[in-house]
């Protein structure tokens, strides 16, 4: 009995024996080395002059805005326009009722004609008092009194002249066209009303504002001002108020400041509650992407051009209070470098200080580019000097 027992022992020990041996794994060939590199991709620091920019919020507001007012007062008679569309100067938008002034018009020119034939009388009363005198037929105090209803005459018939020139007037204030050329708003009055004339008192029917050029208008504090002066005085460059400055805008769905422009006005003092100055640029607008009222921002050089290193901006790292880029050394280490930024330009970042021009900076793989790691650079596309295959 006893012995049957050692023996089921001894087998369950060999089969745990063999399972233990196959679950160990196989130990075959020399230890695993290192892991490889990390590959990374660099880049060296662009070389160009470069202008540093001023940004400032602004509002678009158009270069000619009119109300288009009745100057004759009328029954409104029709509306010649759709509301919001483009006019050009001189297009007819509004007609008054005429007739009236047709009426006045066509008295005024037979008033002329009554004058002229009442001169025509009297000039040749006159010739005969002339004759009449010279044969003392009348005394010389006819004589004047003649002449002087002459002039008497012709002055009626320069009133009577001058009241037709007012009722013609009359007559061409009943058609109202376009002062200038822009975008019109919508009718203030439909037709079949009463439009006042009448100075003081007079109907506004619609407004125009251009909308090519346009302007923009920004507010600049008075340490930019000073700035400007300065870069004017030393650096000869163009002054601000010239009208030569260029400057540069874009909406708020646009990036890049696509629209360029010049600044044409600065205004004459600095409004001591802000401490600003008001500029103004103006810009181009065939397409009329810009519309009066928008708000943009607008920048303006804020420095003569200098060289400057750029890289792409994802390249900048922060540490605290301090900005910094990872580089490729001579033997592949990835070292820690303290800069100084300044403004973007053209999509890059500026650098001012703590860059070579020679410098390989990590644009790509900075996750794994610590200090002291030994990594595998690769340069706009193809394997950087040094790399380690």
């Amino acid at each position: 009995m006893r012995i049957g027992i050692h023996l089921r022992v001894i087998a369950a020990a060999a089969v745990l024996a063999a399972l233990a041996t196959a679950c160990r794994p196989a130990q075959s060939g020399p230890p695993p080395g290192p892991p490889p590199a990390p590959a990374v991709t660099v880049q060296r620091p662009i070389q160009k002059e470069v202008t540093d920019w001023d940004e400032y919020p602004g509002r678009m507001q158009a270069t000619e805005m009119v109300d288009v007012q009745a100057r004759v007062s009328g029954y409104l008679q029709s509306i010649n326009f759709k509301d919001g569309a483009e006019v050009k100067k001189g297009d007819l938008l509004f007609v008054i009722d005429p007739r009236p002034y047709q009426a006045e018009l066509d008295r005024a020119l037979a008033d002329v004609q009554q004058a002229r034939s009442h001169l025509e009388l009297m000039s040749n009363d006159v010739i005969r008092a002339e004759r009449m005198l010279s044969s003392k037929a009348i005394s010389e105090e006819e004589a004047d009194t003649r002449r002087s209803s002459t002039r008497m005459a012709a002055s009626e018939v320069a009133m009577a002249e001058a009241s037709v020139e007012t009722a013609k007037l009359n007559m061409d204030y009943t058609r109202i066209t376009a002062p200038i050329s822009g975008r019109i708003g919508r009718k203030m009055i439909t037709e079949g009303n009463l439009v006042n004339g009448n100075q003081g008192q007079t109907t506004v029917l619609a407004s125009i504002v251009s909308l090519d050029p346009i302007y923009c208008y920004f507010e600049v504090d008075e340490q930019s001002i000073l700035k400007y002066q300065k870069m004017a005085r030393e650096d000869k460059s163009e002054n601000i108020s010239d009208g030569k400055v260029i400057c540069e805008l874009e909406l708020a769905n646009e990036t890049g400041f696509p629209h360029k422009g010049t600044l044409d006005f600065v205004d004459n003092q600095v409004d001591p509650s802000s401490g600003t100055l008001r500029l103004r640029g103006a810009f181009p607008n065939p397409d009329r992407v810009l519309q009066p009222g928008f708000f943009a921002r607008v920048r303006v050089p804020g420095s003569v051009k200098y060289p400057a290193l750029l890289i792409p901006d994802l390249a900048v790292g922060t540490d605290q209070d301090q900005k910094y880029v990872s580089v490729v050394n001579a033997t592949n280490v990835v070292e820690f470098r303290v800069v100084s930024l300044g403004p973007i330009s053209d999509g890059l970042r500026v650098v001012r200080n703590g860059l070579h021009p020679d410098d390989m900076v990590i644009v790509n793989g900075l996750m794994s580019a610590r200090p002291g790691v030994t990594v595998k650079p690769t340069l706009a596309g193809v394997a950087a000097p040094g790399a380690q295959n």
